[in-house]
């Protein structure tokens, strides 16, 4: 297995090497056959990838500890699906992964453009092949996960307790795959300023593989914050770490880029913005993928210290100097073909949009390396924390999910205020309501205003679907039920965009609740004592000890009660993997009661069976896993292959006739 994985990454990272050469000289020679041969070039870079991750996946199944990483990530004792996910989890395997899903989704998008692109693709092999063979350069050379033990262990080191958790199969692939999806646009990007053909063709090609990495990124970060929301053990599910940071900043550049492409399809125009955007978000992606990994910012996410670093911030810095040199010369073709006319119109709510994501990106980014700039300059390292994050991150997101409400009612060019205003008198009317009622029962300013914005942007999402299917009832006689699948199936893109704004509402109102209402209390407790929080009872019936094949297990066990009836029973858990006695993991107890969770840590206990336990109750949490299958179904929408232009007027032609016989 270590021969042929080791092999066939060598091969790749030959293959890569001849792909650049061929793609390149082929497109400045017009040589149709060195075009074709680059393009096979990145096929076959994947498919050798492919045998390396299935060499070193076999390993990791017949635990062949004779392989340095196997031994330091897997043991017997482990289950088949830890022992799987032990893979991406060490820095080998998750370059590994990295390059094998950036290699098959390029691969995708090459066969899928090889004829429409025909210009640009020889480029883009190019630029993606420049991508593999970086990372192959450090599986080959630096960070091989064949290398070989003089002696193989009888045993493996086994995953990292903190790792072994049901999110580890889910968290990390998206997340890493997220980051890897970056390398489609960014490769067209490239090719564009490269060949100079800036007009629509790359837009066109791109919008959907910048969709893809968005939404494969969006659910890493999701799956990861509830992954941290029932392992962690401080009550929430994002608390503004590093890494947590990092991941999020491509995802806040993809979204700007997302709607920004719409006003260069629609209006020529913010061309740049765009370019800049989609080239941040693939180094950002890239940068985030070196932190995770380098250990270069502390971080409870960060698994292990290595020299990676001057690699990967070499290979950043020569990312950014060629981009930025392309986009300075190509400047002149990226200039708007139409100016903004009106400050209330759909262009300037887009730009406004693109300031609102980027300003918060940066400030992000700033905060979260900043302690590097404290060491380097000061004499101590200064770090920034949640209140910070939550300072800057509030009121942008106030204002974007205001403008969530009022952007899909401004008109292109110029927007009267009259119109405008009676197009938001239903939801502007429902969000003072709101504004009076939350006032009245919270008695919070801040979060009557979010929870009154968000009323507001939901008012208008079920405004525009009442609308269109009005539109479709009235003009093909088509019913109500019916008219909000169609508009789906015939707009996926307008209408799918409002069910990934009602997604992001759904959120704000988790974040709202357990931000601002989250109650927490510590208990020390005996079997049989009773406490109270907020209005529930808290009976705590003692612990449970079982013995697994993995190691022990110590689970506390309570009794969730209001108004003197039982609601739900929770157990919060502790392990302790053999071989990891002494770094005991946890398994939050978390249970729903109506619109709040109880969220149970077991800290502490004796031999009496005394318990040291923590509780909070966090209103509205569940409102934020619902936003998160929103969310997915949105982007499913979004995805979706729109019906075909033909395919739509025969439908419509044959639909007419039906009417007009009937």
């Amino acid at each position: 297995m270590a021969q042929l994985g080791s092999g066939a990454l060598i091969v790749a990272f030959a293959l890569a090497l001849y792909g650049i050469a061929v793609s390149v000289i082929g497109a400045r020679r017009h040589a149709t056959e060195l075009i074709n041969s680059g393009l096979r070039a990145v096929w076959g870079v994947t498919a050798l990838i492919i045998v390396a991750v299935a060499a070193l996946a076999t390993a990791f199944l017949t635990h062949n500890f004779q392989l340095a990483y196997v031994a330091g990530r897997s043991s017997r004792d482990m289950p088949l699906h830890y022992v799987l996910a032990a893979f991406y989890g060490g820095q080998e395997g998750s370059l590994l992964y990295w390059s094998m899903i950036a290699g098959i989704l390029s691969s995708i998008a090459i066969f899928l453009h090889r004829k429409r692109d025909r210009d640009l693709i020889p480029y883009v092999a190019a630029t993606v092949l420049s991508t593999e063979v970086f990372f192959l350069f450090m599986l080959v050379f630096i960070s091989s996960p064949f290398t070989l033990l003089p002696v193989a262990p009888v045993d493996g080191a086994g995953l990292n307790p903190l790792l072994r958790d049901p999110g580890m199969m889910m968290h990390p692939p998206f997340l890493l795959g997220g980051f890897a999806s970056f390398t489609v646009p960014f490769g067209f990007a490239m090719s564009a300023m490269i060949t100079g053909r800036l007009g629509d063709g790359w837009i066109r090609a791109i919008r959907r593989w910048a969709l893809v990495a968005w939404g494969i990124l969006g659910i890493g970060l999701l799956l990861g914050a509830w992954w941290a929301y029932h392992v962690l053990g401080w009550g929430g599910y994002w608390g503004w770490d590093p890494v947590e940071n990092v991941a999020l900043l491509p995802w806040l550049v993809a979204t700007a880029f997302i709607h920004s492409i719409i006003v260069q399809e629609r209006r020529g125009m913010l061309k740049v913005w765009n370019m800049s955007l989609i080239v941040g978000g693939y180094i950002l992606a890239v940068f985030a993928t070196f932190t995770v990994r380098s250990g270069l910012i502390q971080s409870v996410h960060t698994f292990a210290t290595s020299s990676i670093g001057t690699y990967f911030l070499s290979y950043l810095a020569i990312v950014i100097v060629v981009s930025i040199g392309l986009l300075a010369y190509r400047v002149k073709g990226l200039r708007a073909e139409r100016a903004i006319e009106s400050v209330v119109s759909r262009e300037s709510g887009f730009l406004l949009n693109n300031l609102l994501f980027t300003a918060l990106a940066f400030a992000i980014f700033w905060g979260t390396i900043f302690p590097l700039f404290s060491e380097v300059f000061g004499s101590t390292k200064l770090t920034v924390g949640p209140p910070f994050y939550n300072q800057v991150a509030g009121p942008i997101m106030l204002a974007r999910l205001i403008l969530m409400g009022v952007g899909p009612l401004l008109a292109w060019r110029h927007t009267s205020w009259r119109p405008l205003l009676r197009s938001m008198r239903w939801s502007l009317m429902a969000a003072a309501v709101a504004l009076v009622i939350f006032g009245v029962v919270l008695r919070n300013t801040l979060p009557v205003i979010a929870l009154a914005a968000v009323v507001f942007t939901v008012g208008t999402i079920i405004a525009e679907y009442v609308r269109g299917a009005r539109v479709r009832h009235r003009s093909i006689g088509e019913s109500y039920v019916t008219a909000i699948p169609s508009l789906l199936r015939k707009n996926n893109r307008r209408y799918g965009g409002y069910i990934v704004h009602l997604a992001m509402a759904v959120l704000a109102i988790g974040i709202i609740g357990t931000h601002f209402f989250q109650t927490e209390r510590q208990f020390t407790m005996k079997p049989g004592d009773s406490a109270t929080i907020s209005n529930y009872t808290i009976t705590y019936n003692g612990l449970r000890d079982t013995t697994t094949k993995e190691g022990d297990v110590v689970a506390a066990l309570l009794d969730v009660s209001q108004n003197g009836k039982l609601k739900t029973q929770i157990e919060s858990k502790r392990f302790f993997y053999t071989g990891y006695e002494n770094q005991p993991t946890a398994r939050m107890g978390i249970k729903s009661v109506g619109l709040n969770d109880i969220y149970v840590v077991l800290d502490r206990w004796e031999n009496d069976q005394t318990a040291s336990i923590r509780v909070y109750i966090n209103p509205l949490a569940n409102w934020i896993w619902w936003g998160g299958y929103v969310f997915v179904f949105g982007l499913f929408t979004l995805l979706w292959p729109a019906a075909r232009p033909e395919r739509q007027r025969v439908r419509s032609t044959v639909k007419k006739a039906a009417l007009s016989e009937a």
